[in-house]
């Protein structure tokens, strides 16, 4: 891992900017870090990382059928959403969520899949934390870019995202 941010590599990028800011904003201690290979799955980064699975803040986006609005739900990387759970916290009656495809995550997050931040979206998601991070004391979630991720507890997410900590995961096997 390198903590070195040099103007060839990803963190230039108008996405890990917009992390960054938001990040010194809140008053967060740490600023991204770039890591020397992409992770654009949980267990990539907790292997670059040297972490548990289950440290890593993985965010998914569905999108809510009944606005069109996406749902970001930021989930322990050793765990399965249960998409079930999050229609029944963020779903008025009746209505359903709907997966989010690559242009749907792009269009309303300004992030790609792979590099969700939980932070700095383009269009404010609603957002739900997963009761199963607070397992750690500190997370690590995607900062812009599949190179890019940030350390946090899971008491800061909560806070700066304003989301509540819900079960929103299938029971283990």
């Amino acid at each position: 891992m390198s903590d070195t941010l040099t103007p060839s590599n990803p963190s230039t990028t108008a996405a890990v900017q917009r992390v960054t800011e938001a990040l010194a904003a809140l008053g967060h201690a740490h600023a991204p870090v770039m890591l020397d290979d992409a992770a654009r799955t949980a267990q990539q980064a907790a292997d670059a990382l040297g972490v548990a699975l289950g440290q890593i803040a993985k965010s998914i986006i569905f999108r809510r059928k009944s606005d069109g609005r996406s749902v970001l739900v930021v989930t322990s990387g050793d765990r399965r959403v249960d998409e079930k759970k999050v229609q029944a916290l963020v779903c008025p009656e009746g209505t359903r969520l709907g997966r989010a495809d690559a242009d749907f995550v792009k269009a309303r997050t300004g992030f790609s899949i792979g590099g969700v931040s939980p932070l700095a979206h383009a269009e404010p998601p609603v957002v739900l934390i997963d009761r199963e991070l607070f397992r750690f004391d500190r997370v690590w979630a995607a900062a812009g870019h599949p190179h890019a991720v940030f350390p946090l507890t899971p008491q800061e997410l909560e806070r700066y995202t304003g989301a509540p900590v819900a079960d929103v995961t299938q029971e283990a096997a």
